[in-house]
């Protein structure tokens, strides 16, 4: 049961999702996938970003995280209005 996916199985399965999709429509779907998986993770470390500052303020930390002052929002649209640098 362990070896489910190695040798004629995979073929199987590979040819089957060529006859159900077709050649034409597997890197749409390959890609779509990807992109779904990437905004997964980002979602997940989002998550986990959220609950570490949770957790800190809960043990009694008294020092504010830099990252959610309003400050540095306001510092990126003059980086963006800045002219290009020349090499």
């Amino acid at each position: 049961m362990g070896n489910l996916f190695a040798g004629p199985h995979l073929w199987i399965i590979l040819i089957i999702i060529l006859l159900l999709f077709g050649a034409a429509k597997l890197p749409a779907l390959a890609k779509s996938l990807g992109q779904s998986a990437r905004v997964f993770k980002g979602e997940m470390k989002a998550m986990k970003e959220d609950d570490a500052p949770a957790g800190d303020t809960a043990a009694g930390a008294t020092d504010a995280p830099a990252t959610g002052s309003t400050a540095p929002a306001a510092e990126k649209p003059s980086e963006q209005d800045a002219p290009p640098r020349s090499a």
